[in-house]
């Protein structure tokens, strides 16, 4: 897992369901190859698909996530342009 991934997967830990965020806190979108790769590694998995955004991943955390993020304990600080989209 790589710090960008750990930070964006951490954030689930503290939502519903482990739900999983599309954008940053300033609003800036994720970025979609990330949170595909996530998604390859089994640390996150499509939640449901957005009828109105069918572009959008909605994504929530899976057990094996959980269970990585909290191994591998509190976030990284954020590197600039390491976890969104350009």
């Amino acid at each position: 897992m790589t710090a960008a991934q750990h930070r964006w997967l951490a954030r689930g830990l503290a939502q519903p369901g482990g739900k999983l965020p599309l954008f940053d806190r300033n609003g800036r979108k994720v970025n979609a190859a990330m949170i595909r790769r996530c998604i390859d590694k089994g640390l996150a998995e499509p939640w449901f698909a957005n009828p109105l955004k069918p572009d959008w991943l909605v994504c929530k955390l899976t057990p094996l996530g959980r269970a990585s993020v909290r191994a591998a304990g509190t976030p990284p600080e954020a590197a600039p342009d390491d976890f969104y989209d350009r």
